[in-house]
């Protein structure tokens, strides 16, 4: 635990495919990339988070992260006996300005008191993200879930379901009904929520939607901002022009 403090920070420099493989610990953590994107998989959901999300973690839960380009992952610990935030299960939060500054500023040598205040503020300012967040479930079933890999590692793959379903050596009837039952949803809005959410690191990063639609699996821009639309109610620029104003007013 940081000295004088009850928040521990540690700051972990991650290539593109580094992976910290499936673990647990006590303390809940808030699992944020300062820069770069990240993913979280915690078994039966995945989360992608670039820059301006995290992930609320609680103690115990087995968890896997990594990263999906150069990134700089910040990792935020609090004892459960003190913390006062109370969400029991995975809870995506937006990253005010004020938040990123306080995770720079509590990493450095603080006083005592200094570094109580800031960690208590940091606590006060941390809220769920509001709109439409890609949380994804994943297939439990061995064939399903390989399937959710290939198209998790490659969105823009345009291979249909009998190509998939030959390539894990499944049926295609089999697959549709494994990812109706195991994730809620049919194959082919789990490949769309699968895409919009591999949108977002590259809609985050700045990169012009005709651009993320190509790299995402979409034909023209217009199918991509149409889909986006139907998921999140916005189009790409709405959506992030909504979480900027939500980060201002948590400053």
């Amino acid at each position: 635990m940081t000295q004088d403090g009850t928040i521990d920070l540690t700051r972990f420099e991650m290539v593109r495919g580094q992976t910290f493989q499936h673990h647990v610990h006590d303390d809940h953590q808030l699992a944020w990339a300062s820069s770069g994107v990240v993913m979280v998989d915690t078994g039966d959901r995945c989360w992608v988070l670039p820059p301006h999300l995290a992930l609320w973690i609680p103690g115990g839960l087995r968890h896997a992260t990594g990263a999906l380009r150069a990134s700089v992952l910040q990792g935020v610990y609090l004892e459960p006996s003190t913390c006062p935030l109370a969400w029991t299960g995975p809870t995506v939060l937006a990253v005010s300005p004020l938040a990123r500054h306080l995770i720079a500023y509590l990493a450095g040598e603080l006083p005592s008191a200094v570094r109580l205040h800031a960690e208590a503020v940091l606590l006060e300012v941390l809220r769920p993200a509001g709109g439409a967040v890609f949380e994804l479930p994943l297939p439990a079933d061995p064939r399903a879930r390989e399937v959710a890999g290939l198209l998790l590692d490659d969105p823009a793959d345009q291979r249909g379901l009998a190509e998939l379903a030959h390539e894990v050596g499944s049926s295609s009837r089999t697959l549709l009904r494994l990812f109706l039952a195991e994730t809620g949803m049919t194959f082919n809005e789990w490949r769309v929520h699968a895409r919009l959410q591999a949108s977002l690191a590259h809609l985050a990063e700045g990169t012009p939607v005709g651009r993320v639609a190509e790299r995402v699996g979409y034909a023209t821009p217009s199918a991509f901002v149409a889909a986006f639309r139907r998921v999140t109610g916005a189009t790409p620029a709405a959506y992030f022009a909504g979480l900027r104003d939500e980060a201002a007013a948590g400053r």
